[in-house]
């Protein structure tokens, strides 16, 4: 009865959130639901800073997305479907996240470090957004990430030294956020660098796997988060042995 009462505020911040980016058109009917109960999962594991920090992606990712819009469909650079994400989208960027609060929520003794790996899926979620909605904006050179030769603006793979700095200052806001809701600690400047190693293996499977068809886009967003979240997982277990 004590967890019911306590998901009340929840359930209604959440429904307010899932009604707006319906009515806003920043999400399909089906990502709404699915945004919902990912966001459900990542508060039973990860409380209010979990969807504090789902919140701050959302924010940063619909903000960047819409910077600029008329200039990115002129060089048809502006996402699909007008920037309304699909439910493959919000499980791309997302369902890291969502799992890792559900596996803190059935073990305790992992929540510490799932929370900080929920974190570190945000940062290279975020990175990797930034970098592409605006370094598609403010960048003057776009190189192939494998062989840092000239190459198309906004082509899987390209990226601009400026797009790269922009994502990395994402997951900068995002560390800080996270620090003065937890604490300071290493993690100030591990989340940036889960953000930056997220965000360039986005890049390198950008420039191979996926442009040969192998893999989607949201299969490499969701190893993007992955990368993040394993970067923060592998800084904390270092430390531990150091």
């Amino acid at each position: 009865m004590t967890v019911l009462f306590q998901l009340v505020p929840v359930l209604v911040l959440l429904g307010l959130g899932m009604s707006y980016s319906y009515r806003a058109r920043k999400l399909t009917g089906a990502a709404v639901w699915t945004g919902g109960a990912v966001g459900l999962l990542i508060f039973l594991g990860a409380g209010y800073l979990g969807l504090g920090l789902l919140a701050l992606f959302f924010a940063l990712g619909t903000a960047a997305s819409a910077w600029r819009v008329a200039d990115k469909r002129r060089l048809g650079l502006a996402e699909e479907n007008r920037g309304r994400r699909t439910a493959g989208q919000v499980l791309a960027n997302a369902g890291v996240a969502g799992l890792l609060g559900l596996l803190s929520w059935l073990f305790p003794a992992f929540a510490t470090l799932g929370l900080l790996m929920l974190a570190g899926s945000f940062a290279a979620a975020t990175a990797d957004t930034l970098a592409s909605e605006l370094g598609n904006v403010y960048g003057t050179r776009y190189v192939n990430i494998l062989t840092f030769r000239p190459d198309t603006r906004g082509e899987n793979g390209v990226v601009s030294l400026e797009g790269t700095a922009l994502g990395a200052a994402g997951s900068v806001v995002l560390a800080a956020i996270y620090c003065l809701a937890a604490g300071y600690g290493p993690w100030l400047w591990w989340l940036p660098v889960a953000g930056t190693v997220g965000n360039l293996t986005d890049s390198v499977l950008g420039a191979t796997l996926e442009r040969r068809g192998i893999l989607s886009n949201n299969v490499v967003n969701l190893l993007n988060t992955l990368a993040g979240a394993g970067t923060v997982a592998a800084l904390w277990f270092g430390r531990a042995l150091l």
